[in-house]
């Protein structure tokens, strides 16, 4: 079971969440930027985190912060609940509406640290693939995570990257470029 199918369902970790009444209460607010607030402040509260919330809006997208103590469950195993939360908070923005921007929900830098993870292994894996001749094919990643390694790779010379597989076990191939 996803970590949405646990937001949905009403529990994280056997904490009880309730959705139904969090959103009829974002669906009273107006504002994109006040329902990604009301859904962190909720699930903030129904885990039982020490936590202050900071959310930011700009013309691109929303960005909501969570900083506190022991947001690691906010996070998940592999950013799984926060990807859940996220995607949460997106729909839960722009229900009803015909705008769109992105939204991002951020626990203690986790989005940054992770970036910075697989970027690193993008890296490894052109090293790797350059020196052997061979495809190199990393782990499976969410979309936004096989992203940041195709951009990341994108200028590399001698580098391509293409993704292979269904999700949840798409990946990434990092393959040394092919002379013709």
């Amino acid at each position: 079971m996803s970590a949405l199918d646990l937001l949905l369902r009403g529990s994280i970790r056997g904490r009880k969440f309730l959705l139904a009444s969090t959103l009829a209460r974002v669906a009273e607010v107006t504002e994109p930027a006040e329902r990604v607030r009301e859904i962190l402040d909720r699930v903030v509260e129904a885990l039982d985190v020490d936590a202050d919330i900071d959310v930011e809006e700009d013309e691109e997208r929303i960005l909501g912060t969570v900083d506190g103590e022991d947001v690691g469950l906010l996070i998940g195993r592999r950013g799984q609940t926060i990807d859940a939360i996220q995607l949460l908070c997106y729909r839960a923005a722009f229900r009803g509406s015909s705008e769109r921007k992105r939204v991002v929900v951020d626990a203690a830098g986790y989005r940054e640290r992770r970036r910075e993870t697989i970027a690193g292994q993008a890296d490894r894996a052109a090293e790797r693939a350059l020196k052997t001749g061979k495809e190199i094919e990393l782990e499976p990643m969410s979309p936004p995570e096989r992203k940041i390694v195709h951009d990341h790779l994108v200028e590399r010379a001698g580098i391509e990257t293409f993704s292979e597989g269904d999700d949840p076990e798409r990946c990434v191939i990092v393959a040394p470029l092919v002379g013709d």
